[in-house]
């Protein structure tokens, strides 16, 4: 598949089918992965692929609360999970259902890959700002990515999910993953049920401004 294509038809792929991924298959998915940047390419990433059933049923056990805030927070109108809103009551929380697209892809993928990064690896360059760090990502979310385009590529698919990552303790846990490491994602993949092919984003002129944030909109 020629590289634009793959990249304006890798969708958030949560529905799966029955079909395994074959070994084969995952090791050229993640061997072209690998070729991913990282911060000085220190190269801290650490990835479990768990396809144990009880595992499976842990994690997705542990990422349920998450789900609760997101679904309690939509359903307030609000953008889940972002730190310039409120986070739901006990009574909010309560009510809320976990959001089923949300948990389904721990159970029916034919891999979850647990994606950690080394810490003492990470250049976070935005550590003393007083904002939410951001930069961190850069030395992981990038062979993320990788992984997705490639998981394309073969004919099989996933997303980033990060519910997991705000119970990261029991994560860590769970799967022996040293304290130096912090839980980044939990990548299904497998089969897609179905292969989305027209996504939906906004157009280039409306995020892409010469010189300055308020500057003349780009548009070729």
């Amino acid at each position: 598949m020629e590289l634009y294509e793959v990249m304006r038809t890798t969708a958030a792929i949560r529905e799966f089918t029955d079909d395994p991924l074959p070994d084969e298959v995952l090791s050229r998915i993640l061997d072209n992965a690998r070729f991913a940047p990282s911060g000085g390419n220190r190269q801290g990433a650490h990835l479990v692929l768990v396809t144990d059933r009880d595992t499976r049923e842990a994690l997705a056990g542990i990422s349920e609360p998450a789900t609760r805030r997101y679904a309690a927070q939509g359903a307030l109108g609000q953008v889940p999970w972002n730190p310039f809103d409120p986070a739901p009551t006990p009574e909010q929380l309560a009510e809320a259902e976990p959001a089923p697209r949300m948990m389904a892809p721990y159970h029916s993928a034919a891999v979850l890959v647990v994606v950690c990064v080394d810490l003492s690896a990470v250049a976070a360059t935005d550590q003393d700002l007083d904002r939410l760090g951001i930069v961190g990502g850069a030395s992981v979310y990038p062979l993320v990515w990788n992984m997705l385009l490639a998981a394309r590529q073969e004919g099989f698919g996933g997303t980033f999910t990060t519910m997991a990552v705000a119970a990261e303790p029991q994560v860590k846990e769970l799967l022996g993953i040293p304290e130096q490491y912090a839980v980044a994602a939990v990548v299904p993949l497998g089969r897609p049920v179905k292969q989305p092919t027209k996504l939906r984003r906004q157009p280039v002129a409306d995020f892409v401004t010469w010189q300055r944030f308020d500057g003349t909109p780009f548009d070729a």
